[in-house]
């Protein structure tokens, strides 16, 4: 068994890990990544990547539904789970090799098994209950990820109750299910089984779906997902699930008055955990809340030399905050100049369900919430050519700016490739822009980020194309 000394180890080869990983290669050290399962992460293997390949097999088959509007015609249109599965997985294998080929490139070394603390500044890698390696660094950052939340009386059982895992890989398309939850993994799952045919229901305990987004963004994508025939339910609790043969009776609270629904499957997407468990934190000082790791604005814990990003260290859970998060930390690490703590009211969230869903910092409330005084600005899909020529013509961009300094507080969108759309104003969000700037600017026509413009000329009374 090798006994080796880096410079830095990261516990985990996902989004936060491989990054941080690079960047510290980057930067001159001696670094080495440890991970159990997959490079890549669950972002890569089980989440972001293979979930977006399923959406857009959704996406087609929604659209060959709608050909007759476009002038078009096809016969006999259908879809084989089996082939739609593995074009999913071969999507998220390429990525994992290309996340080991860079690796490779940066020469960052890396250990297949499972990495835990074994005194100040050594990890204990082992595999298969054998040990692989003893590594030795001035510097380790965790970045060991999250799973899925279950709860007592739900717990999945991966044939008919479901978490993302299983949900990603069906052996056959199921003619019903419910979803509980209704954040952006749920939702996306709601979207992606209903276009694909199934009857969809969905139960979300808070008072809207989609909760962290904007109220007026959630209620336009709850319209537009009943309209599609989506059955939501808020302000709801699973109180019992029961299997019986093939089948899932599940009885739901909804105000007070229950009611009973059987479906085919059940899907649980009602949150992350963090992964803290046997990565030898007893004995140290590091301190966990909630199921997350504790750390200051620099990803440091409380134990000298060991750091944590990503999914670990709590909300947003996205995978370009855990790898903004890994560039920051080592670039503290080696004493970079221009470092600066990372502003998670600059990190975009995106919802890729149909109508797709995007924002970046405060919503309106919140912005009133902090004490400021708001000018918001709207522009909806129907006013834009390029929708309309698109045969998307449902959606809405909004804006939200402080009033008396003219600074951009937050941007809430709704409707078609509005994910790529949203970069745009976290880019105006980091550079601190004002109205000033984004109204001077100048959008291309015919584009759907003519939208962005006229939203903010809204707030100003300026909006000329609604």
């Amino acid at each position: 068994m090798a006994e080796t000394n880096f410079d830095l180890i990261v516990l985990g080869g996902g989004p936060g890990g491989y990054v941080a990983a690079i960047r510290a290669a980057q930067l001159g050290m001696q670094t080495a990544v440890v991970e159990r399962e997959h490079l890549g992460g669950i972002c890569l293997n089980w989440g972001c990547i293979p979930t977006k390949a399923l959406l857009r097999t959704s996406e087609i088959y929604h659209l060959f539904h709608r050909l007759d509007e476009f002038g078009l015609s096809a016969k006999d249109v259908s879809f084989d789970v089996g082939k739609l599965v593995k074009r999913s997985r071969n999507v998220a294998g390429r990525l994992s090799k290309g996340v080991e080929y860079l690796l490779k490139k940066n020469k960052v070394s890396v250990f297949d098994g499972h990495g835990r603390l074994d005194g100040a500044g050594k990890v204990a890698v082992t595999k298969d209950g054998a040990g692989v390696a003893d590594l030795k660094a001035k510097h380790i950052v965790l970045a060991t990820g999250a799973r899925a939340r279950t709860l007592p009386g739900m717990e999945p059982d991966g044939e008919l109750i479901w978490t993302y895992k299983e949900a990603m890989v069906p052996k056959a398309m199921p003619k019903s299910l419910l979803v509980v939850g209704s954040g952006a993994i749920g939702i996306e799952f709601a979207s992606f089984y209903h276009d694909m045919g199934a009857e969809v229901t969905v139960v979300e305990m808070l008072d809207r779906i989609v909760p962290v987004e904007d109220e007026e963004i959630s209620d336009f994508a709850r319209k537009s997902f009943e309209k599609q025939g989506l059955t939501i339910h808020t302000g709801a609790t699973v109180q019992k699930l029961a299997k019986n043969g093939g089948a899932v009776t599940v009885t739901i609270d909804v105000g007070g008055k229950t009611e009973s629904v059987t479906v085919e499957r059940v899907i649980l997407a009602i949150g992350i955990v963090g992964n803290t468990e046997d990565i030898g934190l007893e004995g140290t000082k590091i301190q966990v809340d909630k199921a997350h790791v504790v750390v200051n604005e620099w990803l440091e814990t409380g134990e000298p030399g060991v750091y944590a990003i990503g999914d670990l260290v709590g909300p947003p859970w996205l995978a370009h905050k855990a790898s903004h998060e890994g560039i920051i930390c080592v670039e503290k690490i080696a004493g970079l100049n221009d470092v600066h703590p990372l502003d998670t009211t600059n990190i975009p969230g995106c919802t890729y369900c149909r109508p797709q869903i995007a924002s970046v910092g405060l919503t309106e409330a919140a912005a009133k919430e902090a004490g400021h005084e708001v000018k918001v600005g709207r522009f909806p899909f129907m006013g834009n050519g390029k929708a309309i020529a698109l045969g998307e013509d449902q959606g809405l961009v909004k804006t939200v700016f402080d009033a008396k300094t003219g600074e951009l507080l937050g941007a809430h969108m709704v409707g078609a490739e509005v994910t790529e759309l949203i970069q745009g104003y976290g880019i105006a969000k980091t550079m601190e822009t004002t109205e000033a700037e984004l109204i001077h600017s100048v959008f291309p026509h015919p584009t759907l980020s003519e939208m962005m413009h006229e939203s903010v000329l809204d707030a100003y009374g300026r909006a000329i194309h609604f």
